[in-house]
């Protein structure tokens, strides 16, 4: 069936999935998962029986997977994360639909999750197809103003190609930046994790592939969150509270 929607918004059932009242118990499951990955699970196991203990349906559990992350990962993200004061000058590598869905997810009134790394990140999922919607423009809009105000010097953002629709994305991106003189680049790549991965610039990325490859990076979407949409639908999974003491 072909995406007819016009907005990254929330599915259907999310406003119970993610209601108040549930965040304990998913920051709990996070904190769980995160234990146990510490400890050599691997993350498919551990997270069926974080979600069979708890009771989580499929869609918490994909958050509790995106929300989760090992100590020694916990770690080695924070020592090498830039944070906002240092981004001046700074040449930035963008995971475009990383960046963008997040961004369009928070304008759009769709759930964000705030992992344990303290990186936002969305439930939507491509699935090898992307689409224009109303919060598209606005995005990278917000994401152009904030990275202006913070001094950055130029930005490449890189696109899978693979993914439907990402030459017009890329269009997108450098028109827009034509328009407001900012120093942007698109490149449509077969891998973006991996042009982020080789690169030397900074990472604009909250993928844990990228995260982990042990270059230096920035939480563009949770920054610019933060700063720029105050009324985004924020589920805060980081809470360590609710974690297992031992085996």
């Amino acid at each position: 069936m072909p995406d007819k929607r016009s907005h990254r918004s929330a599915a259907p059932r999310d406003e119970r999935l993610f209601a108040p009242e549930a965040v304990p118990l998913l920051a709990r499951a996070t904190a769980h998962l995160s234990w146990l990955l510490s400890r050599g699970y691997a993350e498919r196991s551990g997270l069926k029986l974080v979600g069979d203990r708890f009771e989580l349906t499929a869609r918490q559990r994909e958050a509790v997977g995106r929300s989760a992350c090992p100590d020694g990962a916990l770690r080695s993200r924070r020592a090498r994360c830039v944070p906002i004061a240092a981004l001046r000058g700074a040449q930035l590598a963008v995971d475009a639909y990383n960046v963008l869905t997040t961004l369009e997810s928070a304008l759009g009134g769709g759930v964000v999750l705030r992992g344990r790394d303290g990186c936002y990140r969305d439930l939507a999922s491509l699935r090898g197809t992307w689409r224009r919607v109303a919060e598209t423009v606005p995005a990278l809009e917000l994401a152009g103003s904030f990275l202006e105000s913070a001094g950055v010097a130029d930005c490449v953002w890189y696109v899978d190609r693979p993914v439907s629709n990402s030459r017009r994305l890329g269009r997108m991106i450098v028109e827009l930046a034509r328009r407001r003189a900012w120093s942007w680049s698109a490149e449509l790549v077969g891998d973006a994790d991996r042009a982020l991965v080789a690169s030397a610039r900074v990472a604009a990325s909250a993928d844990r592939a990228v995260l982990d490859a042990g270059g230096s990076w920035c939480n563009l979407a949770g920054d610019v969150i933060v700063q720029a949409v105050h009324g985004a639908w924020v589920v805060d999974l980081a809470a360590e509270a609710g974690a297992p003491e031992g085996p």
